[in-house]
């Protein structure tokens, strides 16, 4: 399921020290997403000419995939599967009270 989250898809973390929360994913590198508002670490600036200063600063961190499912907007995990169409498109649908909900297209490979 994993190979269907991409920048924009709500996600649950499913595992780790920020089990439960949710939040949109920002970004995918591999197999680490980084999640708005999840996995947040402080990382200490020194000082410089434009931040005399110094400061410190929290920051998203990415996670790894395995860690995360998608959810709705309400935050509940769902799985998904692909669907075919008639006309050829192919769709990712989940279950949800015993009826298929449309969740996105999936891009037709070229």
């Amino acid at each position: 399921m994993s190979k269907w989250i991409r920048r924009g898809d709500q996600v649950v973390v499913v595992a780790g020290n920020d089990k439960g929360k949710s939040g949109e994913v920002i970004g995918r590198t591999g197999d680490r997403v980084l999640v708005q508002g999840v996995n947040i670490r402080k990382k200490h600036l020194r000082p410089t000419q434009q931040t005399q200063g110094g400061r410190i600063i929290e920051m998203e961190v990415p996670i790894h995939i395995s860690n995360v499912s998608l959810c709705t907007k309400e935050g509940t995990p769902f799985r998904v599967k692909v669907k075919v169409q008639p006309n050829g498109a192919r769709d990712l649908v989940y279950q949800e009270a015993g009826k298929e909900v449309v969740y996105r297209s999936v891009k037709k490979p070229a």
